[in-house]
């Protein structure tokens, strides 16, 4: 007993003691904010979502339906679809085009159960560009389909050939009214 209590015990800094987070004390009181209100109509501070493009209306939801991605946004016009496809021919991913003449969105005919809905898959439109290199090329198999089928839903899609997936989709073309 006696030889333990000679003995010095030392203790170290641990690296992680010295780089630890001060624990949470709780939310600043209101007090510490201004008080000072703004006029109604004073848009002189807008909130923003860290880009050029401040307080961006998002979709309406009366009277339209939501499709794909980018579905929120007006309809593309031909530069603007051949910059996504851009997008998507530097992420080498191939595109493919699909089109749908009766419904171009999901819904629920033949099945209740959750998680099933009609209208996922469409009918491709020839083979997946394999090699593409040029988003004209895209654009020229975009506007045959048009030509074949005016009154179809087209959408452009990506797929990642090395992971085996799908990895982007928006719709290219509308029937009018839609």
């Amino acid at each position: 007993m006696a030889s333990l209590s000679s003995s010095t015990i030392t203790t170290a800094v641990v690296p992680t003691q010295a780089t630890m987070v001060a624990p949470f004390t709780g939310l600043r009181s209101n007090a510490a904010f201004p008080g000072t209100k703004k006029a109604e109509g004073d848009f002189s501070t807008l909130p923003s979502n860290g880009g050029r493009v401040q307080c961006m209306k998002v979709w309406p939801p009366l009277g339209l339906k939501k499709y794909e991605t980018l579905s929120y946004l007006p309809p593309l016009s031909e530069a603007q679809l051949a910059k996504e496809v851009d997008y998507l021919l530097r992420n080498k991913w191939v595109p493919c085009l699909e089109f749908e003449l009766e419904h171009g969105f999901v819904y629920r005919e033949n099945h209740r159960s959750p998680g099933y809905y009609d209208g996922r898959y469409w009918t491709m439109w020839k083979l997946p560009m394999f090699g593409c290199t040029d988003s004209a090329q895209v654009m020229k198999e975009l506007n045959e389909c048009k030509k074949e089928y005016p009154n179809a839903w087209i959408r452009i899609i990506g797929f990642d050939n090395v992971r085996q997936v799908q990895c982007i989709s928006f719709i290219a073309s509308k029937p009018e009214g839609f």
